[in-house]
């Protein structure tokens, strides 16, 4: 039996978020469909295509996946909120997580970044906690593990693990959570008005981890990286040889704000991308041996932090502020 410790260490220090242990989920919330892989148990599926297949309409519709491994390359156009759960003793974190979708394929072998995607997301109002998503393709081409292309998109305690444009933040309002984030070459790019909060993002090898594609002043798009850690993955050694980010469109706007920079990031902080480009790149409150600015290269000083309510100013209700 487990044991449920719900424990919540809440600072006054202004910016600190509270640090909160989860309950396990490992078996199926009530009115959840169930996927195993090579399940027999009637009602079940051994797909996590088969059980989107069989969604239908608009009513709110949840997902349990059970351990294993899913080669699957998944497309997901649900018309009503759509929760999907991996199983895990710990919700609150990727790293207890034990429910994996992988696939390999390139954006030139596929046809574009989003056919290459092992999971897109086109749906809105979606949330999906505790699950891996792999694109294994490696070094040489693009090659999307995950993308994000709907409204009102949370992330809880993932991993997305690629090496050249592993998230895809496409368009519309998203949250990522708790999650962990691997490549090396933009990693994290698109136009989305996107927060990753309390994230480990980390560099297998030197270039840049963001790629934001904002092209006019009134476009929303903006990437908040909020009391996030910026470090390499286990055995890479990058001393000062990543940047925050560079610009695939000529306004790309982002901002690391209350996070460890450690010695990975390089000196100038940021790079060049779009000719002519005019980027709005901040840092506030920064720490780490890579968080010292006075080297700093096309960046925009900062005053403040961003809030939410500046990120999405529709409304954020639809984000579990549990996380």
């Amino acid at each position: 039996m487990w044991l449920t410790i719900a424990l919540t260490l809440i600072s006054t220090t202004v910016g600190t978020p509270a640090v909160e242990k989860r309950a396990s989920r490992t078996s199926a919330p009530a009115g959840c469909l169930s996927v195993q892989a090579g399940a027999t148990t009637s009602g079940w599926y051994q797909t996590i295509s088969a059980a989107l297949a069989s969604l239908s309409g608009t009513g709110s519709a949840c997902i349990f996946i059970y351990p294993g491994t899913y080669n699957e390359q998944i497309t997901i156009t649900y018309g009503g909120p759509l929760t999907i759960y991996g199983s895990t003793t710990d919700s609150g974190t990727y790293k207890s997580n034990t429910v994996n979708i992988n696939h390999t394929i390139s954006s030139p072998e596929a046809g574009n970044l989003d056919a290459s995607s092992t999971l897109q997301v086109k749906s809105s109002n979606f949330r999906l906690y505790n699950v891996n998503v792999v694109n294994g393709y490696g070094q040489g081409a693009q090659a999307v593990a995950l993308t994000a292309n709907g409204d009102k998109q949370g992330y809880y305690g993932c991993k997305f693990d690629g090496y050249q444009d592993t998230l895809y933040a496409k368009a519309g309002y998203q949250y990522y959570s708790n999650c962990y984030i691997a490549g090396a070459t933009d990693y994290i790019f698109g136009n989305a008005a996107a927060w990753f909060g309390e994230c480990t993002i980390a560099s297998k090898a030197g270039g840049a981890i963001t790629a934001n594609s904002r092209e006019t002043a009134t476009d929303p798009a903006w990437y908040v990286i909020d009391h996030s850690t910026i470090t390499s993955v286990s055995g890479a050694s990058l001393s000062k040889n990543v940047y925050l980010g560079r610009p695939w469109r000529v306004l790309a706007r982002v901002i690391y704000q209350y996070s460890t920079l450690t010695g990975v990031v390089a000196p100038a902080g940021w790079t060049t991308l779009a000719a002519d480009a005019t980027p709005i790149f901040e840092e506030y409150s920064n720490t780490g041996d890579g968080s010292d600015t006075g080297s700093r290269v096309t960046e925009t000083v900062a005053t403040s932090a961003v809030t939410k309510s500046q990120l999405w100013p529709n409304g954020y209700s639809w984000i579990d502020t549990s996380y």
